[in-house]
């Protein structure tokens, strides 16, 4: 939706530019300050509308499953219990894809050119994985 969006305003944009006789533009290099109020209202509404869809996606997924760090606790307790078993099942190399889409649905609001942007060292999930990762390297030294 937000592609067909910016698709359509850069093809209006460009038309615009060809009726002016604007020879001096170059692709790629245009300013938003050329943004109407309309497709301004528009670009907000298509946002508010995914953001609104992104909360309702772990909806009906339980707690545990949806929670970084409930679900890295789960990680953590398999690899103090049965360690054998939590290095035999290469759990380093699965972690990254496993939390994956946890993690992208939490920075679908994020824009680090924003004034007011956090960190992301900031986010509980950052500092989840940093737990994670500083407790298993306190392990591996044991």
């Amino acid at each position: 939706n937000s592609r067909e969006f910016i698709t359509k305003y850069r093809s209006c944009r460009r038309q615009v530019r060809e009726r002016s006789g604007e020879a001096d533009h170059h692709e790629g290099m245009s300013s938003d300050d050329e943004l109407t109020l309309t497709e301004v209202t528009e670009f907000q509404k298509s946002k508010d509308n995914v953001l609104e869809d992104s909360r309702k996606i772990f909806e009906d997924v339980h707690a545990d499953f949806c929670d970084i760090r409930k679900i890295l606790l789960k990680f953590q307790e398999w690899k103090e219990k049965f360690p054998d078993s939590y290095y035999d099942a290469y759990i380093s190399f699965c972690l990254p894809k496993l939390l994956n889409p946890l993690i992208r649905v939490q920075l679908i609001n994020w824009n680090p050119l924003e004034q007011n942007f956090t960190e992301l060292e900031e986010m509980p999930w950052f500092r989840a994985i940093e737990e994670f990762s500083d407790a298993k390297n306190v392990s591996e030294t044991k």
